[in-house]
This record gives C-alpha cells, structure tokens and sequence, in this order.
C-alpha cells in the first residue's frame, strides 16, 4: 500500500454515522490527495481510478489531487515582499502569524469576506484534478500597488481558500460522474494542522471536516493493516473502526453558504477563462 492510501485507512474508518462512501480523506500538505471510496466503480473524468481493492478491500478508490498546496503556500507567502515583516509578527509560525493578522483585520466581520476580491487560480504546478492539465498555470485576480503585510495576509487567505475550492471542484466532478454525495472530509497532513485551512474546508464546501485523533494517519494506517493482516480482525474495516478514532470536527458555518458559494463561482468562471485565453493564443 502506498504511504497516501495508508493514511486513508488510518483516517476515514472511524466508527461514526457517516459512511465510507460518504467520507473524503483529504492528506494535505506540500501537496494534497483526495481519496473517495465507493461500493460501485466511478469513472470520473480528471480524477484517477476507480481501483478496486486499492485501499479498503470490497470498495473502489478514485483518487485526486493537486500538486502543490502547501508548497503554493510557501511560494505565495516567502515571495512576497513583506515576508520579513510577516515573520516579525507574534507567533509561532509564519502561518500562525497571518492567521492572527485576520483576525485583527476582520474584528466583528467574517475573516473569509477579508479576501472578497482577490481570486486565485492555484495551479502554479499544472492541474492534476479534476481537469489534468500539467500545463495549466496559476494566475491571481485582484492586485493592487500595496505591498504590505495586510495585503501579503489577504492574499495568503485567498490562496488558501483557492485551494480549498479546487477541492469542491474535485468533489463536484466525482458526484457528476455518479459517487455517493460526500458528507464529511477527513483532513491529515501538515495543513491540518492550520486551523484557517481546516474552517475554509468545512466552509467552502458545506461538510463537517474531522481531525483524526492520531497525527500520524499513515503510521496508524500502517498499524491497522498490521493487525488485519496478523487476524486481529475479521477485515480492514473492522480494524479501521476498531483503531481509529477522530480527535476533533467542525461544522460548517451557514452563514458563509452564499458568500463562498459567490467565490467558487468566481474561481471556476477564472479556471475557465485560463482555458479560454491558452485556446486564444495557441490559434496564432
């Protein structure tokens, strides 16, 4: 088993009211993997698989991803001009850093609203999913002159909430092509670990978002294929929601429906212009 798909099996069995097939697990860190199980094969284009057998024996796995998320991250925030001053903020990480500057800056208001008209496409690497497109690239809407560390915040938020867009993008593509409505995202990786990104998952695409209890999903997922395969347990999933629990989640904030509904509307109407603009330029 690959090191993603172990983080899957240590991350979506937890015993709960939501079932497999209506689970996401999200690893999330330099990059992302999104990995969806369903009882019945799904053939959705931009999106790998369907593979039987591939992570929970008896379902079918699809698979997509992006190729840089948190490393998008780093690009967008070490690139900036005042990075400097970002790091001399109070703190434990840059991240945190900026999380805290939100807050400041939105006060009473919604931290999401601070990024109303910035828009980013995150495709810097390319596009894995779902329009697998390696020659896509990223483009950002909604510049001004100011340098500062309040606009370096607002576009780190929007990059951020970019990313979490393309995910819904990735979820709307596999229930078009027929998978069980996901209801629930199950975040692990280093990302995780941001509580902005894990609120911006639950808000732009409407779902509870759980953390696992164990950080280390791919260690544990490793452990649980260990016991069922020494006959600790009838069968992985009886071993998954034997071993696995989640630590934390969030709900979705309804109050935000409408205003990240608007956004994600903005970023598809941006990833198909990018579409539209290579098209124009490659007939001369």
């Amino acid at each position: 088993l690959i090191d993603a798909h172990a983080g899957g099996v240590g991350s979506v069995g937890a015993a709960g009211p939501t079932p497999l097939e209506g689970r996401l697990a999200l690893v999330a860190g330099t990059s992302c993997c999104h990995m969806a199980s369903s009882r019945a094969p799904v053939f959705c284009p931009g999106v790998w698989g369907p593979y039987r057998g591939a992570m929970v024996p008896g379902t079918y796995l699809n698979e997509g991803g992006q190729s840089a998320a948190g490393l998008l991250l780093d690009h967008v925030v070490t690139t900036h001009p005042a990075h400097a001053v970002a790091d001399a903020l109070p703190g434990a990480s840059t991240y945190d850093k900026l999380n805290r500057r939100l807050a400041v800056l939105a006060g009473d208001a919604p931290v999401a609203a601070l990024a109303r008209h910035v828009h980013v496409d995150p495709d810097f690497r390319g596009n894995r999913s779902p329009l697998a497109d390696p020659c896509r690239a990223g483009a950002i809407v909604g510049l001004t002159t100011d340098d500062g560390v309040d606009a370096l915040a607002v576009l780190y938020l929007a990059t951020l909430q970019a990313l979490c867009y393309q995910t819904r993008h990735i979820v709307d593509a596999l229930e078009a092509a027929g998978h069980p409505p996901i209801q629930e995202v199950v975040i692990t990786g280093g990302l995780g670990k941001n509580p902005l990104f894990v609120r911006t998952v639950a808000d732009a695409l409407g779902v509870r978002v759980a953390l696992p209890a164990e950080d280390e999903a791919v260690l544990l997922g490793s452990a649980v294929l260990g016991a069922c395969s020494a006959g600790e347990y009838p069968n992985l999933e009886a071993a998954m929601a034997a071993m696995t629990r989640y630590g934390s989640s969030i709900a979705p904030d309804p109050a935000l429906k409408a205003f990240h509904d608007a956004k994600y509307s903005c970023f598809r109407k941006l990833s198909a212009l990018q579409t539209e603009l290579w098209e124009t330029m490659g007939r001369v």
